[in-house]
């Protein structure tokens, strides 16, 4: 199969052949991701027994982005404290990539905090946990979001509610952007871009694909490839009235700096993605 047949077929909810060469790459990986830990974790957790705000899990996920392949390129400056950072959404490596750049927390899915290995490694990240179906928690996980910006973090929301291919940006969700109706003082949003280039299409995971297969293409990929990350001109979102409108303007600045990284106009998301509503034969979104 050539790789386009591969995405194809991922995307379809198949599970993709590894070559042998491609398991001893997945294996030689896994191995590097488990030192990482062996080294980091102990260090953390020593670290947070006399002081607070450890930097191992920002190390951590840093050169565990390497391991995975990626050669990450940090392109602007980045806000570190009193932050609201808005993303594309393309990969799980995302995470290992913008952490390890920046340092910052995320908002994810609640799910994630029960998955083994994962979501403790997500806690050790700060990440703050939300449950799109639980309305009656919103106000409580809104709290959530403005103690970890009181505590000076930065974190990042994926507005678009799913990963993409890296050529599209779908319509963003705004619930989570409550948390700056009205903005905590002194916080600022700056919008990220993504920016993985011509392996956009085979890291992103899209369609039906299972996370297992996803991870398994990744970490079976010869080689390396280059991911940058494009942090734009922060703004106030006290010039914005409403998260909808901060929604609007984060989204305007990241499709314009998009196209414009592109070099061609961004192309409608060809999957349905049911969890955020949207459907590309009407292209809209709940």
């Amino acid at each position: 199969m050539t790789e386009a047949e591969l995405r194809e077929a991922a995307a379809r909810g198949e599970t993709t052949p590894v070559s042998l060469a491609g398991w001893l790459r997945l294996s030689l990986r896994a191995a590097g991701l488990v030192a990482l830990l062996l080294v980091f974790v102990p260090l953390h957790y020593l670290y947070r027994a006399f002081s607070y705000g450890s930097p191992f899990p920002m190390l951590f996920l840093r050169y565990a982005a390497r391991v995975c392949g990626a050669k990450v390129e940090v392109h602007g400056t980045h806000l570190k404290r009193d932050v609201f950072y808005v993303a594309n959404h393309v990969s799980w490596v995302d995470i290992l990539a913008l952490a390890g750049a920046s340092g910052t927390a995320f908002v994810a899915k609640a799910e994630l905090a029960e998955a083994p290995v994962v979501g403790w490694l997500a806690s050790l990240n700060r990440t703050v946990f939300v449950k799109r179906e639980h309305r009656m928690g919103v106000a409580e996980q809104i709290n959530a979001l403005k103690d970890a910006l009181v505590d000076n973090w930065s974190v990042t929301v994926f507005p678009e509610g799913t990963t993409t291919d890296g050529q599209s940006l779908l319509p963003f969700k705004t619930s989570m952007l409550s948390v700056l109706e009205p903005p905590p003082p002194g916080v600022l949003v700056q919008p990220v871009i993504i920016d993985y280039g011509p392996v956009a299409e085979w890291i992103g995971w899209i369609g039906e694909e299972g996370g297992v297969n996803n991870a398994k293409r990744v970490l079976s990929r010869k080689g390396t490839f280059k991911l940058r990350l494009f942090f734009l001109e922060p703004f106030s979102p006290e010039e914005f009235k409403g998260r909808k409108a901060i929604s609007h303007e984060s989204r305007r600045r990241i499709e314009e700096a998009l196209v414009e990284i592109l070099g061609k106009p961004l192309r409608p998301f060809a999957h349905t993605v049911a969890p955020v509503r949207y459907d590309p034969k009407n292209e809209t979104a709940g």
